[in-house]
């Protein structure tokens, strides 16, 4: 122990520990050493408390953590496909929505004689691509053409590395509703995916 003086305090000795770290001072008065009548302890840090503070996270404390991270991961997961889904099921009925009502006026015009056609074409489109690449408007002296689509929607579900136009089964005006197949022209479309949807319907049937 060393003796340190403190100014101000007359009669009040401090005595410090030598070659300890975070020891605790110990405030005496010398009347109290010499006469043994009473001592005045200061404030004792325990040394228990430093090495607490300075130790970190331990690895079983860091293996909770990161248990509980990846708990709350697998728990939010199913939500997010969960939304993705939704977001892929309302682009699918925008884009059936879009594509009936230009097969729709495509035909009112052909019925209106806005477009040639053949005489004995059904007055449907012959194909999807019709509906962008467009159809010479008759009434035209510059060769004018009428368009239906600025571009061709393709169906969300499907491989994305093929062309809008092949990521939809078509149904001919002459096919039946419960046995759609393509024919000379496209009366309607529809999702060739075979999932069910969140409602628990096909997407085929949409």
């Amino acid at each position: 122990f060393t003796v340190c003086p403190c100014a101000g305090q007359s009669g009040i000795v401090a005595l410090r520990s030598v070659g300890r770290p975070g020891s605790a001072f110990v405030a005496a008065d010398p009347s109290a050493t010499a006469g043994g009548s009473r001592s005045h302890p200061g404030p004792a840090v325990s040394p228990s408390v430093t090495l607490r503070a300075d130790r970190g996270f331990t690895l079983i404390e860091m293996v909770a953590v990161v248990a509980i991270v990846g708990a709350l991961a697998a728990m939010s997961l199913p939500m997010v496909e969960m939304s993705a889904r939704r977001v892929k099921e309302a682009e699918l009925r925008q884009s059936l929505r879009i594509l009936r009502k230009a097969i729709d006026d495509y035909k009112q015009a052909s019925q209106d004689k806005l477009i040639a056609t053949e005489a004995t074409a059904s007055g449907y489109p012959p194909s999807l691509s019709v509906l962008v690449q467009g159809v010479p408007d008759p009434r035209a002296i510059d060769n004018r053409r009428k368009y239906f689509l600025r571009r061709l929607p393709r169906d969300p579900f499907a491989d994305p590395s093929l062309p809008a136009e092949l990521t939809w089964g078509l149904r001919s005006s002459e096919s039946p509703p419960d046995a759609p197949s393509p024919g000379r022209d496209v009366f309607d479309v529809r999702s060739l995916s075979q999932r069910r949807a969140l409602d628990g319907t096909l997407y085929a049937q949409w």
